[in-house]
């Protein structure tokens, strides 16, 4: 899994060129209502590749047990 940026012209996304296989079915996440979506730093940017990494290669913490966790 990635994160890139793509651009909204004339009503399409336009990914760089690339970045997903033609026909390839993608996620975007669209800000709702008056959000003008989100900006990452680049250390962020890093943080979250680092993450996205890690979830690859299947090291993932299990949502409900950190919840637990914090509840002790």
């Amino acid at each position: 899994m990635k994160v890139l940026s793509a651009e909204v012209v004339d009503g399409r996304l336009e990914l760089p060129e690339g970045a997903a296989k033609e026909g390839a079915t993608l996620m975007v996440l669209v800000p709702d209502g008056e959000e003008t979506g989100f900006h990452l730093s680049a250390e962020e940017q890093a943080r979250l590749r680092i993450s996205l990494a890690q979830a690859d290669r299947g090291e993932l913490s299990d949502g409900l047990e950190l919840l637990d966790e914090l509840d002790r």
